[in-house]
């Protein structure tokens, strides 16, 4: 009898190249049909929309703005393993290879049909093809396994066990160099050949998802989003407050926090593809006289530049999700004065284009506080990532509830009877940006030399101001830091504390007080369901 010896690794090796291909195909595919759409990403998005809130956010603790990529890459790692799995699996029944890639392309049709950023006919085309691919890619690779080709060959003539074992007892064994048993149309193989065949078909997975993602890309640019029509230049706001220079101390923040610096937390992994020449902004629901403007309709209008902080409710206490830029747009009331809003339109609800939504009272566009269609940012109209062509700023709320990106329509309804995407994932219906302060510089863990040194960080609670901050060094007394200048009430300022700093370990807290007397509390609390509370708190260590 002959043995016929086994190579998993190597079928291991070939499924893992198969499902790149495939998902290169469905990457380039989906890019060509609609420029931006991204089958991995629906994917993204769906098992987003399907996690629990807490671990999103325990996601975004742990990964801050990287959250995305690090799904993207997990989703396309767990893909390659699935690869790997029915490469083996496909090296012994051959006809399982084609039913597990038509599965995976009905998970990813599923995936794509939920996604309101793709075009169905994509979806579909993009994911069959992708199937179609891997399994074409994966039946050569595993022909060219060498050491058991006729095992490979009684497999892909789906012969049964029971015949598997009489061709191996009838196959010649007394000559050592006899040639090797084969089927007509299978090769015997050797490792030179299988690792070069899967190495080229690697390259070319690799260079199939490289070309989706340029397509990609390109037809999404930083500003238009991939627009034929051009954004028109914003019109000058007189009267605009330039930012002062702030405090001379490195590492503190910016009074102004620089675009290409600002965070951006969303639940998007692909930009929306915005036409300038089709795209509208529409206010209905409970108004007496529902509306819709183009893009030129709104720049022509008048508008105000303001710089306002803005945060996220994940920030955790000393966390980097917050900023302060100009914004420059219209204010909401003039859009809903003009649109009529009925006594029962209690809430406004931004939608965004790719299917995001979130609340807030109505009260908030008239209360005085900066609330806009924003269109513009630093100076510039939005930079896509940050919700070209127009997004909602509203002073004093976390963006969960009210910072809607890629905005489509404005519609005014009942407070009790819509909900935003947080709200039903647990997080509170009404989101206030706590009082805050953090800590710059020393950074934690750094280590500083003793003598004169500067405590220095950003406190914020817009629409009140900060009127003072202080820091705490160990169990000492509370110290009052100098502020910098304030921009305005709606905006962070920056403080500072001069130490004499003493050699060995120190703890150094910081807290802040409000305009109106009040006091950031010490009480610890996590980022859900409305935003975290305590103390920020850095160590560091003193040399000589």
């Amino acid at each position: 009898m002959i043995s016929v010896k086994q190579n998993p690794l190597l079928a291991a090796v070939a499924g893992t190249v198969s499902a790149a291909v495939a998902l290169g195909v469905g990457e380039l595919l989906s890019a060509l049909g609609t420029p931006g759409q991204s089958l991995v990403g629906s994917v993204a998005g769906e098992v987003v929309d399907r996690t629990p809130g807490p671990i999103i956010h325990s996601a975004i603790e742990a990964l801050g703005t990287n959250d995305k990529p690090v799904l993207l890459t997990i989703i396309v790692v767990v893909c390659l393993a699935l690869g790997a799995a029915v490469g083996v699996l496909g090296h012994r029944r051959r006809r399982v290879i084609a039913p597990v890639f038509a599965v995976a392309a009905l998970l990813g049709i599923g995936a794509g049909l939920h996604d309101p950023l793709t075009s169905r006919w994509v979806v579909v085309v993009a994911a069959l093809g992708a199937a179609v691919a891997g399994t074409t890619t994966l039946q050569q690779p595993l022909r060219r396994i060498p050491g058991d080709e006729l095992e490979t060959s009684a497999n892909a003539a789906g012969l049964t066990a029971s015949e598997r074992r009489s061709a191996l007892n009838t196959a010649p064994t007394t000559a050592p160099t006899t040639a090797p048993i084969t089927v007509p149309g299978v090769g015997t193989g050797n490792r030179r050949a299988f690792f070069a065949l899967t190495g080229a078909v690697g390259v070319g997975a690799v260079a199939l998802a490289a070309g989706g993602r340029a397509l990609s890309n390109r037809s999404t640019g930083l500003t238009t989003g991939g627009s034929a029509t051009p954004p028109p230049p914003l019109p000058e706001v007189p009267g605009v407050p330039s930012a002062p220079a702030g405090l001379t101390v490195d590492g503190i923040s910016p009074i102004i926090t620089p675009t290409a610096e600002f965070y951006r937390i969303d639940t998007a992994f692909t930009y929306p593809k915005v036409d300038l020449a089709s795209w509208r902004l529409r206010i209905s629901g409970l108004v007496d006289r529902p509306m819709e403007f183009s893009y030129e309709e709104l720049v022509a209008m008048p508008q105000v530049n303001i710089p306002v902080t803005i945060a996220c409710v994940s920030n955790n206490v000393g966390g980097e999700l917050v900023g302060t830029a100009y914004w420059q747009g219209i204010p909401l009331a003039t859009l809903l004065d003009a649109a009529g809003v009925q006594s029962a339109g209690t809430q406004i609800v931004g939608r965004s284009i790719d299917g995001f939504s979130a609340g807030f009272p109505t009260a908030a566009a008239h209360d005085g506080r900066t609330a806009l269609l924003a269109l513009g940012m630093n100076g510039e109209p939005l930079p896509l990532k940050h919700g070209f062509p127009a997004r909602l700023i509203v002073e004093g709320l976390y963006g969960y509830v009210s910072a809607t990106k890629w905005l489509r329509s404005i519609e005014l309804a009942d407070w009790d009877t819509v909900n935003g995407y947080w709200v039903p994932l647990g997080w509170s219906k009404e989101g206030p940006v706590k009082l805050q302060s953090r800590i710059d510089v020393p950074r934690s863990g750094e280590s500083v030399m003793a003598g004169p040194t500067a405590i220095a960080g950003v406190a914020w609670a817009p629409g009140v101001g900060i009127s003072r901050v202080e820091v705490r060094i160990d169990d000492g007394d509370w110290q009052t830091a100098d502020l910098g200048p304030e921009l305005t009430d709606a905006t962070w300022r920056q403080w500072m504390l001069r130490w004499n700093a003493t050699t060995g370990r120190h703890t150094l807290r910081v807290r802040a007080t409000d305009s109106t007397g009040s006091v950031q509390t010490s009480d610890v609390a996590p980022v859900e369901p409305n935003g975290a509370t305590g103390h920020h708190t850095r160590q560091v260590t003193v040399r000589a």
